[in-house]
């Protein structure tokens, strides 16, 4: 049986992976140093076609690439939220559909892709926040001729 404790601590992180989901789609990416990741957070976006590194890099990353000019509209749905607590530290692995409408000559085209989230969760004085990020890819259905993911 769980702690209340327990309980709490996997809504908190809940909260926090669809908090993440949120900045992304409103495109407050310098909010993710506040609020989502750890200063020392380690980021792979690769399966899906992206950076790899620090808070730092994958926030110039998504600055630069999550523009409105190549991706107008986008959206980040999380589901199957699995969280093991252990302590002040924790793992998770994070369903996303990820919907994205993407520029191309002569208009938009939407893509849709499927991934999952690897993380590793940390207590800090701020609350939980995401040290470790990985994605891993699923599916991806339409892509735009001669995008490489």
């Amino acid at each position: 049986m769980k702690t209340l404790e327990e309980l709490s601590d996997r809504l908190e992180i809940q909260d926090l992976v669809f908090h993440y989901a949120d900045l992304i789609d409103t495109r407050q990416f310098d909010r993710l140093r506040e609020d989502v990741f750890t200063a020392d957070a380690h980021i792979d976006y690769s399966a899906m076609g992206g950076s790899v590194g620090g808070l730092d890099e994958t926030i110039a990353f998504l600055k630069a690439s999550v523009t409105p000019e190549v991706f107008p509209n986008h959206q980040h749905l999380n589901a199957n939220v699995q969280v093991r607590v252990d302590g002040d530290s924790a793992t998770g692995r994070i369903m996303c559909f990820n919907p994205m409408e993407m520029a191309v000559e002569g208009g938009t085209q939407m893509m849709l892709l499927g991934l999952w989230y690897i993380d590793e969760y940390r207590r800090t004085p701020a609350g939980w926040r995401i040290c470790r990020r990985e994605e891993e890819k699923s599916w991806i259905f339409n892509p735009p001729a001669g995008l490489a993911i």
